[in-house]
């Protein structure tokens, strides 16, 4: 496992440090899992973002205009 270093201001780390605290967690454990969500995937698997683009690329049938007007959303 490689070890970071990275600079925050105290405000930051004092907000950190109580959202780990509110987890049961450590700060460290915060920022590993926001990088592993961030990292690109090198297992092979399909990125997030490129798998939701490529679905919505596929999706027939709709169209902007076939929205529902506000008072068809707010009818009862």
């Amino acid at each position: 496992m490689k070890n970071i270093t990275l600079s925050v201001d105290d405000e930051t780390y004092r907000r950190a440090r109580i959202a780990a605290a509110e987890r049961n967690t450590t700060v460290s454990a915060l920022v590993r899992d926001y990088l592993r969500t961030v990292a690109r995937p090198v297992d092979g698997d399909a990125d997030p973002a490129e798998a939701l683009f490529a679905a919505l690329d596929c999706a027939q049938g709709f169209r902007a205009a076939d929205r529902m007007t506000r008072e068809e959303t707010h009818a009862r």
